[in-house]
């Protein structure tokens, strides 16, 4: 496989990760957040068996297994219901740029944690992500302190299951960097998250599952989005060119902002994008300071 072509396949997995927003929150409202999100991770662990292999836990180191584990579940359980306990379509999307904030944070706990050098451009990289967010939250006003806090107050579940996803999964790469050697575990992760989900589902008080052919297409695009992604991610990182799949990467925020606007039907204010390209340039930012 040349480098181009595994950079092609790559780049697929920017586009598949960018429908994920519309297609959680448009299957969460048929089948409620804990259900749907079960249904989706089934789908997808299935997927990735069958594009990667059946996972054995014995393959891979103890530590990765289990720290690995349980940050990789914990973090998607807190993706799947941000978006699933949103009360509107508008803000799932504005509640998934706050998610959005790990790049710039999983590049300050390599810093931090993992004694990677950076420059000073580290700083104004996190401040600008954050004031993005800030800034997105805020509606037309832009920068406005009341939007943001009335934003917030409104549904503080999920903003805040929304921004301890971001520190999850900072703190999933930055631990499994040094813990993984070299084994990828999506597929055995993706399994457990399922079995969470279902768990969730069946012991809760979940809405009642409604399927019908709109929601079960729906789903298999998500399982598929989130397989196929992984799948194509993992060739490009392995035989194409990372800092072309690093920086596509970095504007998934506005990617997804767009296509979930266009599939949810729901128009965002002016502000919204200011933000989110605030967070995109913040996260380059941070990728640039530790670049050598």
């Amino acid at each position: 496989m040349t480098r181009n072509r595994a950079t092609l396949i790559g780049l697929t997995a920017v586009v598949l990760w960018s429908t994920i927003v519309a297609l959680i929150r448009g299957v969460a409202e048929a089948m409620g957040p804990a259900g749907g999100a079960a249904m989706i991770y089934t789908v997808g662990f299935i997927l990735l068996c069958t594009t990667m292999g059946f996972p054995r836990p014995r393959a891979f180191p103890r530590a990765y297994l289990y720290v690995g584990g349980v940050l990789f579940v914990a973090y998607e359980l807190c993706l799947a219901l941000s978006l699933g306990y949103a009360t509107s379509s508008r803000q799932a999307i504005e509640v998934s740029l706050v998610n959005y904030l790990w790049p710039s944070l999983t590049i300050l706990f390599a810093v931090v944690f993992n004694k990677h050098k950076a420059s000073a451009l580290i700083i104004p990289g996190v401040l600008l992500a954050f004031i993005g967010v800030w800034w997105a939250q805020g509606g037309a006003q832009g920068l406005g302190l009341a939007g943001t806090l009335a934003n917030v107050r409104g549904n503080p579940l999920s903003y805040g299951l929304a921004f301890a996803g971001a520190l999850i999964w900072a703190a999933y790469c930055t631990a499994t960097a040094r813990m993984a050697n070299g084994k990828n575990g999506a597929t055995l992760f993706f399994g457990l998250t399922a079995l969470a989900f279902w768990i969730k589902y069946l012991g809760g008080a979940d809405t009642a599952m409604h399927l019908d052919v709109s929601v079960a297409v729906q789903i298999a695009l998500a399982g598929a989005a989130m397989g196929f992604g992984y799948a194509a991610w993992n060739v490009g990182i392995l035989h194409g060119n990372i800092a072309v799949l690093a920086v596509a990467s970095y504007f998934i925020p506005l990617f997804s902002s767009a296509l979930a606007a266009v599939m949810l039907s729901a128009p965002l204010a002016a502000g919204y994008w200011n933000g989110a390209g605030m967070v995109c340039v913040g996260s380059l930012l941070c990728w640039r300071a530790t670049r050598s």
